[in-house]
């Protein structure tokens, strides 16, 4: 028997079923039920016998689901009523004992924990075969010099290897955050009920480490309301898609004929329907374009969840649809960006030729002016003044004479010329960090040690 005499309208069972996207959670459902069901029998709720044949079931209905030969029945609300619904079909009456101290509130968060888990280490394992491409390529390229940018115009000259360097930590920080991620889902629900507990005293800790769970939950009501752990998924995702849309962008612009810095292997670009000579960068531009979509899943769950009474309501349903998608968009883009580094060629006469630019050696005139005594906003000055009468006459900085160079200081004597050889706009920089040879290598032996730790 049922509270309700009708059934649901079809405009509202139309939003209401959610069988279509949450049945990724079919896994770690059936899989939270296996381990509830020996919960139950621990506190002779569930027989002995039959803990087995809801096991036994529970088993074969995990093979179905992951076979593909699974049912699904437009009565079907939502992959737990559907995987009760073939738990009763095959044992009877017995499966609905599974349901007993269990709600679906805490259910469905417990399996959507679980998946979250699942796919912070998924994600953090391409995190880190991104990771190791960018350091293969950044020790394959430490001697080669490029420019440097700032507001995308010509600043200091860098090596490559430390350009793509800057990518790794960013993907460090990534991992860290997925990694927190994982911790805050790590905290199971299941035995908080609809809102207040249940009514049996089942050993949540054991349900709780049978899971892979590091602990559970301290308020019934925080339990079944929570959905800070997807948020901090999709955050991360998030963060970690936009820092994949600023290496998309810059090998999108380092690819154009105008740059000409690198070189997209040919299977990850395209043609043009129109244009035979086209060789597109697609697959860099669609890690531009991956990142807002991410964000916008992120920010769809943050206005669900925005002034959302205690504790569960329909709304929170919409939770799954954006972890999903954030799930696939980020795990793709990871994949194919070390696709894409696998086969990228740089192009070390363009990158030279453009690193070459005297006028990147401004700030080193500058130093060599403070060196001398000249306050550096001085020094500033004067070498602007500078830039600008080469500029204006169409000059190189070292096609200044002597007599020119004395005009603007005295300080600016045949040491300006040695300065703006090009190899000392390298070599010149001092701080731990920075681009010098000496510092690349211990930046590479740091990235070394840093793979080794989140490896092991």
């Amino acid at each position: 028997m049922s509270r309700f005499r009708e059934d649901p309208d079809p405009r509202f069972w139309r939003l209401n079923r959610s069988i279509d996207f949450d049945r990724q959670l079919a896994p770690y459902d059936v899989a939270q039920s296996r381990a509830h069901a020996a919960a139950l029998n621990r506190i002779g709720v569930i027989a002995d016998d039959e803990v087995g044949r809801l096991d036994e079931a529970l088993a074969g209905i995990e093979k179905e689901l992951s076979g593909g030969n699974f049912e699904f029945l437009p009565a079907d609300e939502d992959i737990h009523m559907a995987i009760e619904r073939r738990l009763a079909e095959l044992i009877g009456p017995l499966a609905g004992k599974l349901h007993t101290g269990r709600s679906r509130n805490d259910q469905v968060a417990t399996d959507i924990c679980m998946a979250v888990m699942d796919h912070c280490e998924q994600t953090r394992q391409l995190i880190y075969g991104v990771m190791s491409g960018l350091l293969r390529l950044a020790r394959g390229h430490q001697d080669w010099a490029m420019p440097g940018y700032t507001h995308l115009q010509r600043a200091q000259p860098v090596y490559v290897g430390h350009h793509l360097l800057a990518y790794f930590w960013m993907l460090s920080r990534d991992w860290q955050r997925f990694e927190a991620a994982r911790q805050s889902a790590a905290v199971m629900p299941l035995g908080s009920g609809a809102l207040a507990g249940v009514n049996w005293k089942i050993d949540r800790h054991a349900v709780a480490a049978e899971l892979g769970f590091d602990d559970i939950t301290r308020n019934s009501l925080d339990a079944t309301s929570n959905r800070d752990f997807v948020l901090d998924y999709l955050s991360a995702a998030a963060i970690c898609a936009t820092h994949l849309s600023r290496l998309g962008s810059e090998l999108v612009i380092w690819s154009s004929t105008e740059f000409g810095f690198a070189r997209i292997a040919e299977p990850f670009t395209s043609g043009s329907s129109i244009m035979p000579q086209k060789q597109n960068p697609d697959s860099a531009e669609l890690l531009r374009a991956k990142a807002p979509r991410i964000i916008g899943d992120f920010t769809t769950l943050l206005g669900v969840m925005h002034a959302l009474p205690l504790t569960y309501g329909k709304d929170m349903q919409e939770d799954k649809e954006p972890f999903f998608d954030a799930v696939e968009t980020i795990e793709a883009s990871l994949d194919m960006t070390r696709g894409i580094l696998e086969g990228v060629e740089f192009d070390r006469e363009r990158l030279q030729a453009a690193s070459a630019d005297e006028m990147l050696a401004a700030t080193e005139v500058a130093d060599l002016l403070v060196r001398r005594g000249v306050p550096f906003r001085e020094a500033h000055g004067i070498v602007g003044d500078l830039v600008r009468q080469c500029v204006a006459q169409g000059r190189d900085l070292s096609q200044l004479t002597p007599e020119e160079l004395a005009q603007y200081s005295p300080d600016l004597d045949e040491e300006y010329f040695e300065v703006l050889k090009q190899g000392s706009w390298l070599e010149s920089k001092l701080s731990e960090g920075g681009t010098s040879s000496t510092s690349l290598k211990i930046q590479l032996g740091q990235a070394d040690g840093h793979l080794a730790f989140l490896a092991g």
